[in-house]
């Protein structure tokens, strides 16, 4: 049988090519089964996943008998649940498919049936070791009171490329002694929509103000070194906004410092307030470096805070202000 050689070639390149088709579908294949294999557990509203809700979700997570952490998939969608991480979940990640898309929404607020501002968040933490990627998480209440996003006592608890979306009080860091991280953060509110006692570092966020208002309202205890620091972050303010502080104190020994930020014009020239009581003046400990932008100009800070210079922020380091007892330093986190 007389072949002809051009034929015979082509079916060569042919059966080449299907080789190596298989060879890159192989290679994606196994790309998206290892991709999936490092969530242990996945989240859809359309049923594509293990449940439909987050909170079925973190409440199964204590089932999983892993010496690892917990990774819990979030795929896009509206999920509307008002979610409690307890203590006793510990040593898990929350991770969204998209920023954006992923939503965490609830609506209520501190004066519906006398509820009070604790009880109004959308999500809460409470235990530790919990890391959020990716997700929205938002209070959508109407401005009628104190109106909690996020709730976190956790300790060790980071957050990375999640927007927090509210009006007054939008997150609360709420108890002594913990330490969170926010990197590559939206957080957006009206009055003191940053407050509570933690210890919290603040890295490359943006901070919407909605309001002529308070940004935080730090309760930093006495015996606490920090409270919050936000370093290289952009202050923003909608267009109706003129006249914004960068914060009061909420407890008499507030601490807060501002590096390395923007602070665009519309920042009060005073920059701080007392919440009307001389005493905080000689407690609260507020203080400024390296500011740029209109809103950065030292000469009209009150005179009870402190611009700080270069030999004063050696010590102003991740590792240093989080570090805690047991070494924790969130900068290894991948964003």
């Amino acid at each position: 049988m007389h072949l002809n050689l051009s034929t015979v070639r082509i079916e060569n390149i042919y059966q080449q090519m299907k080789r190596i088709l298989l060879y890159f579908t192989l290679i994606l294949l196994g790309g998206v089964v290892q991709a999936q294999e490092h969530y242990n557990i996945i989240v859809d509203r359309n049923g594509h996943g293990n449940f439909r809700n987050i909170q079925q979700a973190i409440d199964s997570a204590r089932a999983i008998k892993s010496t690892k952490t917990v990774t819990i998939f979030i795929k896009k969608g509206f999920y509307k649940e008002k979610i409690e991480i307890p203590s006793s979940v510990c040593n898990v990640r929350l991770v969204g498919e998209d920023c954006d898309k992923t939503i965490i929404s609830y609506d209520d607020h501190a004066n519906i049936n006398k509820m009070g501002t604790f009880r109004t968040y959308t999500l809460k933490i409470c235990g530790n070791d919990i890391q959020l990627y990716n997700l929205t998480v938002e209070n959508s209440a109407a401005q009628l009171g104190q109106a909690v996003a996020l709730h976190v006592e956790g300790d060790k608890v980071a957050f990375v490329n999640c927007r927090f979306l509210g009006n007054q009080d939008t997150v609360y860091t709420g108890k002594e002694n913990a330490r969170q991280y926010f990197l590559n953060c939206y957080i957006e509110g009206t009055t003191d929509f940053i407050f509570g006692p933690s210890t919290v570092w603040f890295e490359g966020c943006n901070i919407f103000c909605k309001r002529n208002s308070y940004i935080t309202a730090a309760s930093t205890p006495e015996n606490m070194k920090y409270g919050y620091i936000f370093n290289n972050c952009k202050i923003e303010l909608a267009d109706s906004v003129t006249a914004v502080y960068l914060g009061r104190p909420w407890r008499p020994y507030a601490m807060t410092l501002f590096m390395n930020c923007h602070l665009p014009k519309g920042i009060k020239p005073i920059g701080w307030d007392n919440w009307r009581n001389p005493a905080n003046e000689k407690t609260a400990r507020y203080l400024e470096y390296n500011n740029t932008g209109e809103g950065a100009v030292s000469m009209g800070r009150a005179k009870w805070t402190k611009q700080l210079i270069e030999k004063d922020i050696s010590e102003f380091t991740v590792g240093n202000v989080l570090k805690g007892k047991d070494n924790w330093n969130p900068t290894t986190i991948k964003n």
